[in-house]
């Protein structure tokens, strides 16, 4: 062990705390990045993790002399890393000109955005570390970033980062103590030459030190924090709570509370609605199907007031058999249907209360192989329409196969029909609403619903208010609630006039109910998205990619971020149809061939060729843009890192544009002693400038000659008539400098 110690230190002798310091660089830089885990999409943070991870191999391997190699070779891999971990689709269309390669290039990487931008800013971040952190105040200064950086996020934010800042300062303890024993081998090289014939002298009391330090972390008791950040004092001082995850490290505390889940996704509680949410773009699944849809999960039919909970049917589940027609309840014989097929494959290991399907599902082909004996734990919902998995314990669904029976929306025939059941014991549960239901929003549905003649229009007529009355935003801004009102749809409506999903649905579900629409609230997945090279070239219209692909035919990415909340009506005949009341939500209808893509006249028509056209177009100068400043920053860094020691000597000349020469001479003398001060060299308070240099030369024998040199130009400049040129302080400058290089 002792003679690979030894080996190791001849190895790395001359080079070894160059290496060390850019090894602890990029490890604080994945430090950092390690907070994002969970939060980024995977491949995200698979990208910046391997982007610095192969920096600092390279900055390992290759030579220093070889500085431009370096770089190229660690940008090549950052983009290679971002290519292989997002996996961008082919392109189906050739390029014949300059203008095609342009635009075939900028489709490919607007398939790398944002990823691609993630990972080269963090390579040019420690690239630009490595030629920053070179003395021992800044590595202080980095280390510094680094711990703020980490408080500032653990306040602002509900993750638990303690662990992180250990981390950090275990980092640091390590960094200063290679900082140290470089200090020594540079000033005192004969005892280091000696010191390395004994590595295991030299290393055991930092190894004790850094191992009492961790130890005594480790066993701190597990508490909460007794002090707290600026931001929590400021927030609870106004009343409001500030959520605390405290991870295994500390206790819930008592204050904090929270009205509703911090991130998007599907299991969100809904018995009690409310508050925001951060987007979690995580993918859940990928859905292959012959038609766009939304992919229905769950429906609840009880509003407390606060939010929507399941209660009993009365009906009987069935137990689904392999390609087997499920049973239905509800009457659509005045209904056209349309079969779509989707295949289901899950990313996240996540179990599910239920299989996800466009709705109402017919059959299910097959789960996780057609081939594979068919699971009995699935069940059918009759009145719900719901794919129940009713084994927890049992291993969620790889894969799965649906095959479902959509309703052809059919506006004529809907104007026509009666929303609900011709019983009306049909009809209560669908009409439920709490004892205490505010009369203003029953009387605010009967006004917005005065003019329609028939149920669908009044349906209609809710869903278009809400959406262009009303805005849409993760994160409504609660300090608007009076109080006044503990009514969930109330305070939305009249209070907070903002909100997501869960506030335009429940507000529109409770609306139909409260003039006699049946109601239920739904819970599921927007579509998705499809790869953005799948049809047509990237400058293709709207109009063009709708002729190709007019169903939305194709293998959709459903994430956490697109979970989503909608309502269903019972129209007698038809069966239950979906509206979509969310501000900026489009639902995908499958459409009879006489009616037009806008389902009803009571909503103007929209261009939606221009629109998406001009997003197209928007979207291509925005990405041009950033090529362009992203080419700019990296010029601009490589001219300021070349051509330093000219801006130096600019700032300089223009910082001492209003010093005489010899009052030049004096300042780089004064700055001279504060480096002297750093390296050891202490001016004591009886002694005169003089009498210190004299002093130092004794102890500095290399630097004797310069030491008097410099106290002579000093001496002449600040206490005799002599005036000096700019010359003489540009050449006394230099000296300073060399001494500086020599301390």
């Amino acid at each position: 062990m002792i003679r690979l110690l030894k080996w190791c230190f001849h190895k790395l002798s001359g080079d070894w705390y160059r290496r060390l310091s850019e090894l602890f660089i990029g490890l604080m830089l994945l430090n950092t990045i390690s907070i994002f885990e969970g939060y980024w999409w995977e491949e995200t943070f698979a990208v910046a993790t391997s982007t610095v991870l192969l920096a600092i191999a390279v900055q390992w391997l290759l030579p220093r002399s070889r500085r431009l190699l370096q770089i190229s070779i660690q940008f090549i891999l950052a983009i290679a890393m971002t290519i292989h971990y997002t996996n961008p689709d082919k392109v189906y269309w050739r390029a014949e000109g300059a203008g095609d390669w342009l635009l075939l290039a900028r489709e490919y990487l607007a398939q790398l955005e944002p990823i691609i931008w993630i990972a080269l800013s963090l390579l040019i971040l420690y690239i630009l570390f490595n030629y920053w952190v070179t003395t021992r105040s800044r590595i202080f200064g980095f280390i510094g970033m680094n711990l703020i950086s980490l408080t500032i996020a653990d306040s602002f934010s509900p993750i638990w980062l303690w662990d992180e800042v250990a981390w950090v300062v275990c980092m640091a303890l390590l960094w200063l103590s290679a900082a140290h024993l470089h200090k020594l081998e540079r000033d005192h090289p004969g005892s280091w030459k000696e010191m390395i014939e004994y590595p295991v002298q030299l290393l055991l009391p930092v190894a004790i030190v850094l191992s009492v330090l961790m130890t005594i972390g480790l066993m701190m008791p597990t508490i909460a924090p007794i002090l707290q950040d600026p931001y929590t004092i400021w927030k609870e001082s106004k009343g409001e709570s500030v959520n605390d995850f405290l991870g295994d490290k500390g206790s819930q505390s008592p204050s904090s509370s929270s009205r509703g889940d911090t991130r998007s996704g599907y299991g969100r509680d809904d018995t009690t609605l409310g508050g925001g949410f951060n987007y979690d773009y995580s993918p859940v699944m990928t859905v292959s199907t012959s038609h766009k849809s939304y992919w229905r999960g769950e429906s609840k039919i009880y509003y407390s007031g606060q939010g929507w909970d399941i209660i009993d049917d009365g009906q009987s589940p069935a137990f689904v058999r392999q390609a087997q027609a499920l049973p239905m309840v509800d009457n659509r014989e005045l209904a056209d249907t349309m079969d779509i097929t989707q295949l289901v494959t899950m990313i996240r290991k996540d179990s599910y209360p239920v299989l996800f399907a466009a709705s109402p599902p017919a059959k299910v082909n097959w789960i996780n192989d057609p081939d594979l004996k068919f699971p009995s734990s699935l069940i059918w919902s009759p009145s719900k329409l719901e794919l129940r998995w009713t084994e927890p314990d049992m291993k969620y669904p790889e894969s799965y196969s649906v095959t479902s029976e959509v309703t052809v929306l059919d506006v004529d025939g809907l104007r026509k029909a009666k929303a609900g059941w011709e019983m009306p014991e049909q009809n209560y549960r669908y009409l439920q609403l709490p004892q205490q239901f505010p009369e203003r929003v029953k009387q605010l549905a009967e006004q917005i619903t005065s003019q329609a003649t028939n149920d669908y229009d009044r349906a209609k007529l809710i869903e278009q208010y809400l959406q262009t009355n009303y805005l849409y935003t993760n994160k409504p801004d609660l300090s608007k609630l009076s109080g006044a009102s503990t009514d969930f749809t109330e305070q939305f409506l009249f209070e907070l006039m903002e909100g997501y999903c869960d506030y335009f649905s429940t507000a529109m579900a409770t609306m139909s109910r409260s003039i006699g629409l049946p109601a239920r609230w739904v819970k599921g997945f927007a579509p998705g998205s499809l790869p953005i090279t799948e049809y047509g070239s990237p400058m293709s219209g709207m109009r063009e990619s709708f002729e190709i692909n007019p169903n939305g035919q194709g293998t959709y990415t459903v994430r956490n971020a697109d979970a989503h909340s909608w309502v269903e009506i019972y129209f007698d005949g038809y069966g239950w149809i979906p509206f979509e009341p969310t501000a900026g939500f489009n639902l995908p209808y499958t459409m009879t061939q006489d009616t037009q893509q806008q389902p009803t006249d009571l909503v103007p028509d929209k261009t939606e060729t221009a629109v998406g056209t001009e997003k197209e177009s928007l979207a291509f100068w925005n990405i041009g843009l950033w090529i362009v400043l992203s080419l700019l920053l990296v010029a601009l860094v490589i001219l300021v890192v070349m051509r330093r020691q000219t801006l130096l000597r600019g700032w300089k000349k223009f910082r001492f544009r209003s010093f005489s020469p010899n009052e030049r001479i004096i300042w780089e003398s004064e700055q001279l002693l504060r480096k002297c001060r750093r390296k050891g060299l202490h001016r004591e308070e009886h002694e005169t400038m003089r009498e210190a240099i004299i002093r130092w030369s004794d102890s500095r024998m290399s630097l004797q000659g310069e030491f008097r040199e410099l106290l002579d130009i000093f001496e002449r400049a600040k206490y005799s008539s002599f005036e000096a040129t700019n010359l003489d302080a540009d050449k006394f400058t230099k000296k300073i400098k060399t001494i500086k290089e020599q301390l």
